[in-house]
């Protein structure tokens, strides 16, 4: 038990300061701190030496080389973008030429339909007025002579009529000077 007891000693013996009090820690001890400075100073200068030598340069390089990526796709994106509204401008001009061309027909297709109906109609209304006039021809003709055949129907109807009443025959042109009068007014 000695032993364990001297182990248990000797095992303080390191964590405790003079006194009973535990040691500081490493990096604040006073007489360890100039030298520990100097380690540092040197891992830090190597660190940097190392760093700007060996991995800013990689880190640089693989930054650039990703901006111009993006600067390219950005170039290689515009020049689409243009290339789609120079097309665009394009359609839009030919779309508006088309529209053009077929207001133009149709205004010259109407345009000739509507000569062609004129052209038509002239004609028809020519046919008409020659075959009305043809009929008033005819009607006039028939009307002369069923007027005269009314007169003669008149003049017999009405000398019937009086030798009817009165039982004698009346004189021929006396019945038809009456019934002239009578058909004229």
């Amino acid at each position: 038990m000695a032993e364990s007891h001297g182990n248990a000693q000797g095992a303080t013996a390191h964590t405790e300061a003079d006194g009973g009090h535990k040691a500081p820690f490493p990096p604040f001890q006073k007489d360890t701190f100039a030298s520990q400075l100097v380690s540092l100073t040197i891992a830090f200068v190597a660190l940097y030496l190392i760093s700007s030598r060996l991995a800013l340069p990689r880190v640089r390089k693989t930054i650039d080389d990703r901006q111009d990526t993006i600067d390219g796709d950005l170039a290689q994106a515009q020049k689409l973008k243009d290339e789609s509204d120079s097309a665009l401008k394009a359609y839009e001009a030919e779309l508006a030429a088309a529209r053009t061309r077929a207001q133009a027909i149709g205004n010259e297709t109407r345009e000739k339909l509507n000569a062609a109906a004129d052209a038509e109609r002239k004609a028809l209304e020519e046919r008409l007025s020659v075959k009305l006039a043809d009929a008033e021809k005819t009607i006039a003709s028939t009307r002369a002579a069923a007027m005269s055949n009314v007169r003669g129907i008149a003049s017999d109807a009405a000398t019937a009529i009086v030798q009817q009443l009165t039982g004698a025959t009346p004189d021929s042109k006396l019945v038809d000077v009456a019934v002239e009068s009578l058909m004229k007014g």
